[in-house]
């Protein structure tokens, strides 16, 4: 499991965590799925998300662990009765999503591996190309 209980202490309290997901750890694993989901559709076109999501204790990155609990924490949210403490669910869900869009402009660039091809090399990377318009002398 790419997040645990413990990662979610550093955005949410316990209790609150148990209210949010209604103490339903498959609503938990379902909110992280598509969590998960999200993200891996921003940064799949340069990164390897199998190996992003793979990633297990100290080797995971700090970054996406933190928004993906921000960004289950916000699906789980919807499912409240009044939407209970949605305000700070949706800033933190708005601030996961402009890193991950600055990630997908590439203005961030976050320590993780990148997608390779079949030959080894970096997918992804694109290059700019172009000319002037061709000078015509016909006078």
């Amino acid at each position: 499991m790419f997040v645990t209980e413990e990662d979610y202490k550093v955005v949410i309290g316990d209790t609150a965590l148990k209210v949010i997901s209604q103490v339903s750890t498959e609503n938990r694993e379902n909110a992280e799925a598509e969590a998960r989901e999200e993200i891996a559709g921003y940064l799949r076109p340069r990164y390897d998300t199998g190996a992003v999501f793979g990633a297990e204790g100290a080797e995971r990155n700090r970054l996406i662990v933190m928004y993906t609990c921000d960004i289950a924490l916000y699906h789980m949210s919807a499912a409240m009765p009044q939407k209970m403490g949605s305000e700070i669910r949706k800033e933190r869900y708005d601030r996961a999503i402009k890193w991950l869009e600055g990630v997908q402009a590439g203005r961030i660039i976050p320590d993780l591996p990148p997608a390779l091809d079949e030959e080894g090399n970096a997918t992804g990377e694109s290059i700019l190309y172009g000319s002037q318009p061709q000078l015509r002398h016909n006078w």
